[in-house]
């Protein structure tokens, strides 16, 4: 042990003696190993902004779905699902659920009524789809219960109402023929630049103030359940599903399906190793001028080498001492662009790069510095290798001769 920890000072002491020789090396290693580390970094968080964004629009890892139609104009209406819906719950303890039904209801506006696409929830979607509510609340299970209905709205449909925020509570009348005042106690943003007036509202509050036939305009419809179960009892529990709402619903087509085939793969291994092979050639590169340098101290190093020797220095010692010279020196500039890799991906800007936040931010990897540390010592070792075996060839009498 001893003899390792005097190699590793000894390097140290040359380096800082041939400090202006490797430092412009070392800024390529430093650099190439940040690029490494940060780009691996940026690689997870990218795949996590992916599966964010997969998960709004399908659902959670693994979320189950069952849908209906009706086959016949004499099927049945759909209120036999809302009681399925229950017992599906108790039966299979399934904890997270929701009812997603889109429909069109009217909404009275200051410019006249209009038919607004309105989507009826339960509370849980919003954590099974990463729903986000900047402004105001999402629904809690005390407004099933409310005296009124209560509404999630887009930017677009507060824009028609003429407020401009929350501040001002604002209200609208929902229905035709016996209108009821619904309170607007979140927004979301638009989905787009134009969009249209959009509404959220919980099923059973849209079922008992205005029914969830809507307008007509979209036909007979049941609404969609969406079930967020764990992956391992996915296989046994579609077909059971689908055969306990077709019992429940005759007349109606009745299909149910998961996400798995959504939500896996968004970055395959191809581009992994095509981004990591670039920063590895760019470490290459930096290993290379380390190794030309080391060449040229060792060739000015002969006289001290042969010195060396005559004082009894193994072919071992020399060689070892020499190559550490390189592994220390690419192992503390490795460490330098670990640093720097870190620091530059806590501070990136997420909404400007990845369209959107990332709810859940994955922490910096271990295996990204563990793996740009790697690469600077395996580059370390590789560029005194040569300089090494360089060194182990000369003789006492180089020493008299240089």
């Amino acid at each position: 042990m001893s003899g390792i920890v005097g190699a590793v000072v000894e390097a140290w002491d040359e380096l800082r003696i041939h400090k202006l020789r490797v430092l412009l090396a070392l800024i390529g290693v430093a650099a190439a190993v940040t690029a490494i580390t940060g780009i691996t970094a940026a690689v997870q968080m990218l795949e996590q902004g992916f599966v964010e964004q997969s998960e709004r629009y399908n659902g959670r890892a693994v979320t189950v779905t069952v849908d209906a139609w009706p086959m016949t104009e004499q099927a049945g209406d759909a209120s036999a699902l809302d009681a399925e819906f229950t017992r599906t719950l108790e039966r299979y303890d399934i904890t997270w659920a929701s009812r997603d039904l889109y429909t069109s209801v009217p909404y009275r506006f200051p410019g006249g009524t209009l038919a607004v696409s309105t989507r009826a929830v339960d509370v849980p979607l919003a954590t099974m789809q990463r729903l986000d509510v900047p402004e105001g609340r999402w629904f809690t299970e005390a407004d099933a219960e409310a005296f009124a209905p209560r509404l999630v709205v887009n930017e677009a449909f507060l824009d028609r109402l003429g407020v401009s925020g929350l501040t001002e509570r604002p209200t609208v009348l929902l229905g035709r023929e016996a209108p009821v005042r619904a309170a607007v106690v979140g927004v979301v943003p638009d989905q787009w630049e134009g969009a249209d007036p959009e509404a959220f509202v919980l099923y059973d509050q849209l079922a008992r103030w205005y029914g969830t036939e809507g307008d007509g305009s979209w036909g007979a419809s049941a609404p969609s359940v969406r079930l967020w179960v764990p992956e391992e009892i996915v296989d046994t529990l579609v077909p059971r599903l689908q055969s306990d709402m077709a019992t429940a619903m005759p007349g109606w087509d009745v299909q149910a399906y998961d996400n798995r085939d959504m939500s896996s793969g968004f970055l395959d291994d191809a581009t992994r190793w095509v981004v990591l092979g670039v920063s590895g050639f760019a470490l290459l590169l930096g290993g290379l001028g380390l190794v030309n340098i080391s060449l040229v101290t060792v060739k000015h190093r002969i006289r001290e080498i042969g010195i060396r020797r005559s004082f009894g220095a193994t072919s071992s010692r020399v060689f070892f001492g020499v190559l550490m010279e390189s592994v220390v020196a690419t192992t503390v500039a490795g460490l330098v662009g670990v640093v720097i890799a870190v620091a530059v991906v806590k501070n990136i800007p997420v909404d400007a790069v990845f369209g959107g936040g990332i709810q859940d931010m994955p922490p910096f990897p271990l295996t990204a510095a563990l793996v740009g540390m790697a690469c600077a010592t395996g580059v370390g070792a590789i560029a005194g290798l040569l300089p090494a075996v360089v060194a182990v060839r000369v003789k006492v009498i180089d020493a008299i001769r240089y």
